[in-house]
């Protein structure tokens, strides 16, 4: 089913006269250019872009309730190390919502509190299990750091330099929101049988980890690998050209030229292969990118660039995904909360195939 419309939204749109994905009105490449994922992820909660004031409350707010309790951690710990960490991550959610009694429909400031202490939680869970799962210590979050510095402090014990965080932070405002998408879709129907958000988000994970959705950019690198050299990249495209072969990273249901998202996140590929002096993913990149804009029309989507990008960061591939996460929990909290808004349970119709009525047999005249 495309382009059937389904419900109204104020949160995201791609505007058609400009091709832009906005959010709340304000084109998400200015945002990656002016403000921080915790800028945007309080316009996408509110409504509009916080000042100073709401800035600083709202980053306090969310460091405060960046630790988990030990029964969270231990629970982690004992996550099957062969597990993907999207696995890891949908289930630890789902304990969080244990934590309360929660439902829908409640008063907007619980749910709104709730989604920050999701927004705050959510890193350092994905964080406890990949040190968990590599047979390391947990490094417990720090208030005194950014969202996007505390995730790297939390999986690696340090901060990178300013442009490998940047490229991060970046890279969390582009998967923040995209409007009524496959995981959005999914949160928005269970919210609307008045569940409650931790289900609704846990819902939109379970969509986001297909291949065909968020795992797409693990599916990138994993293909940019198997290319191995930008010499071999032609050859191994057109073969797979040939042969049909799903080629992920590529095309778009909303976008008709090109996802307005990809030269942003494009710049930060750039960026950090600048400064990791490793070229190879970005000339891969480009000559496959050269191949699919002229000879089929289709255009690379934001999932191409961010996974080398992430690469370069120096995250493993099956933690692409679960970092999405990290961002589009704000995006699927302004969903839960718009849906309650103004509430009406989603049962769409289907058009039957099957066999016309029939009668039961006895066993004994039965083919």
């Amino acid at each position: 089913m495309v382009g059937i419309i389904t419900d109204t939204t104020a949160i995201s749109k791609v505007m058609p006269k400009t091709n832009s994905l906005t959010y709340r009105g304000y084109a998400v490449q200015d945002l990656a250019a002016t403000c921080s994922f915790e800028e945007v992820a309080y316009l996408l909660l509110n409504g509009d872009l916080p000042n100073r004031t709401q800035l600083n409350k709202f980053k306090k707010n969310e460091r405060s309730q960046r630790n988990i309790s030990t029964n969270h951690n231990q629970i982690i710990a004992k996550f099957p190390k062969k597990a993907h960490p999207m696995d890891t991550i949908r289930t630890s959610v789902s304990y969080l919502g244990t934590t309360e009694i929660a439902w829908g429909n409640e008063p907007v400031e619980a749910d709104m509190g709730r989604a920050v202490d999701m927004i705050a939680k959510i890193p350092t869970m994905i964080a406890a299990d990949f040190r968990y799962r590599n047979k390391k210590r947990r490094i417990p979050p720090r208030a005194d750091l950014s969202i996007a510095e505390n995730f790297f402090h939390m999986c690696f014990g340090k901060v990178p330099s300013k442009p490998v965080v940047k490229a991060f932070d970046v890279s969390l405002i582009l998967y923040a929101e995209h409007s009524f998408n496959a995981s959005t879709f999914a949160s928005r129907v269970i919210t609307s049988t008045r569940s409650d958000i931790y289900s609704a988000v846990v819902g939109g994970i379970g969509a986001l980890k297909g291949p065909l959705h968020g795992g797409a950019n693990e599916a990138v690198m994993e293909m940019m690998k198997k290319i191995k050299t930008p010499k071999n990249a032609e050859s191994w495209i057109r073969r797979a050209m040939l042969n049909k072969d799903l080629i992920m990273g590529f095309g778009h249901r909303v976008y008709k030229n090109g996802d307005s998202r990809v030269p942003t996140m494009k710049k930060c590929l750039e960026d950090l292969t600048q400064w990791s002096g490793e070229d190879k993913w970005l000339g891969i990149y480009n000559i496959l990118a050269d191949i699919f804009i002229n000879e089929k029309g289709i255009y690379p989507n934001l999932d191409f660039p961010s996974g080398p990008a992430y690469y370069l960061m120096g995250f493993p591939i099956n933690l692409y995904t679960p970092i999405f996460v990290m961002a589009r929990v704000a995006g699927w909290s302004a969903h839960f909360i718009e849906q309650n808004a103004n509430n009406s349970l989603i049962r769409p119709l289907s058009s039957y195939t099957g066999k016309s009525q029939r009668k039961v047999g006895k066993i004994s005249e039965r083919k």
